[in-house]
Parts: C-alpha cells; structure tokens; sequence
C-alpha cells in the first residue's frame, strides 16, 4: 500500500451562479451538479487516478449518500475497509461557482465529525503498511492529533492540509510532520501573520520551520507554490497557463498528485512540479473529483 488518507468524505452539491445572492433574494441558478467530495477523498482519488494504492480512513452516514460514495471510492480502486458506517448523515458541501470560476464553499461534517481515534487504532496494521499518511482537518481536531501520533509510533511520514484552518493545531505535533502543506489563506490563520506578498508568504512559512516544521508548502494557485525547509526557499512558478472553467478541488488535486509522486520515488521539488501540473489541468473541467486526469491522460497532456 502507498498511502493512507485519514480524512473526510462529502457529497458535493455544485450550484454554477451568475453572482451571490443578496439577503432575503431568491434568484436562478444557470446549472447544479452533484458530485463526491471532501478533501480527503478527493486527495484520495487524485492519488489512485495517478496510480497509488490508496487506503482510506473515513466515516459515512446512513443516509442515501453512504452507498454512492463506497461505490465511488471502489470505483477508483480505493481500499474501502476502513470507510465505517455511522448513524446519521454523511458529510455535504453546498459549493457555489461563479462566472468568474471563484468559489464559495459550506461544509457540513456529518459523519465526518464522528471518526475517533479508535478507528485509527483500529486500523493500525494496514496504516503501518504504507509509506505515506495524508490528513486534513475535516475531521476532530483530536483524530487528527492521534494520526501524528501514529504516524511517529509506525515511523511514517506524514502530510498535513490544515484546511480549513483552526487554532486548535498543537504545533508541537505539527513539528513532526514531514509536510505542512496550507495555502496562503490558511497560512495568515495559523500563523497570525499577513500573506499577501511572496516576501510575506516567506516570512510565515519561516516562522513555521523556527517551530520546528520540516518542509512547509505553500499553496498560491495561479502563482504557483512555494516550499520553505531548512535548507531554504524554492518559489516554483505555475508554468502550465489555462483558462480556469472551476477551480473547486484545485488543491486537493496539487496534494493527491504531490503524495504519490513521494511515494513513487520522485523528489520533493519534482513532485511539487507535478503536482502544479496536476492541480492546472484539474481547473480546465467543472466538478471536483470529476475533473482529475487519469496517469495516461495527465501524461499525454503534459506532452502535448
């Protein structure tokens, strides 16, 4: 097995808009698309399209979304033995796009907010068989503090996408990680710091690896990513231009192909190349999880 996700599902429930509207305004949206989501499963199902042998920790309601999203992640070749049935609803993500292909996202936990510690326990041996452990915080903060603990007792690396954002992150625990992976939104959260500027972005990431992080990898979008380690900073421009159709999912695209390209021998910088590849082409198609490429696919693109 190459990677373990231990994170959220969702349904994602997409309305494509003209604008927002005001309070108290009903207006028409021109489209809507229904679709799997959540950042977990999608970093999950990036890294399977490309190839990686993906296990995936997570828990999903009883509702009418349970049985569609086990079928997605089977479908994509996921390992399903650790996606767990909870009384309740699963996870939803009312997601608003407009013309602009800017987006606006509500996320309801769900069942996401009951998968425990236990269930990390519980699924221990065929964690520890894998070279890499891919989190975000769409799940209780303290799941997400017991699989850094794991990650250190099994003596994996770990990648954490601390999105969305939260104080609640034990940067003692955080300082284990092998990858910090925010965006620069998420970054002037955490650190309290402006991240407007390259130069503001680079003090932050900074002030992260003074605590004791290893690599911090800041996401920029267009801008591309910048990766602060010890040894330095490598701003890595986004050299694949395209006309953006939706940009929902872009970055858990950038992290789904990030893992498995470390998985699969690359080093850091080429995989963070890739991986600006990867989250460039996932725009130029509308949905999540619907707009990443296969390995064959994404490889003819890069080519052509």
């Amino acid at each position: 097995m190459d990677i373990a996700v231990i994170g959220s599902n969702m349904v994602d429930l997409i309305s494509y808009i003209t604008r927002m509207p005001a309070e108290g305004e009903t207006i028409e949206a021109p489209d809507f698309a229904l679709g799997c989501g959540g950042k977990g499963a999608n970093q999950a199902v990036a890294a399977a399209r490309l190839g990686s042998e993906v296990l995936m920790v997570t828990r999903v309601g009883d509702d009418l979304f349970a049985a569609n999203t086990v079928a997605n992640f089977e479908a994509n070749g996921i390992d399903t033995t650790f996606v767990l049935p909870t009384v309740g609803t699963s996870g939803v993500a009312p997601i608003f796009v407009d013309e602009q292909s800017r987006n606006s996202i509500i996320i309801v936990k769900g069942a996401n907010a009951s998968l425990t510690p236990a269930d990390l326990e519980a699924a221990e041996a065929e964690i520890a068989r894998c070279r890499l452990i891919v989190v975000q915080l769409e799940i209780p903060i303290e799941t997400v503090h017991a699989a850094i603990d794991l990650a250190v007792r099994l003596d994996v690396p770990i990648l954490l996408n601390p999105a969305p954002a939260t104080h609640g992150l034990d940067y003692a625990r955080v300082a284990q990680c092998e990858y910090f992976v925010p965006n620069e939104t998420e970054l002037a959260t955490l650190t309290g710091m402006p991240a407007g500027t390259t130069n503001e972005i680079t003090a932050a990431a900074a002030a992260l690896i003074e605590k004791g992080c290893r690599n911090v990898i800041v996401t920029l979008g267009s801008r591309g990513v910048l990766w602060v380690s010890t040894d330095g900073e490598v701003l890595i421009p986004q050299d694949n231009p395209v006309e953006a159709v939706d940009t929902t999912g872009a970055g858990d695209a950038f992290i789904g192909c990030f893992a498995h390209e470390v998985t699969h021998g690359s080093t850091v910088h080429d995989a963070l190349v890739a991986a600006n590849a990867y989250a460039a082409n996932s725009v130029t198609k509308r949905g999540t999880q619907t707009s990443y490429a296969s390995r064959e696919d994404f490889t003819a693109w890069r080519r052509a």
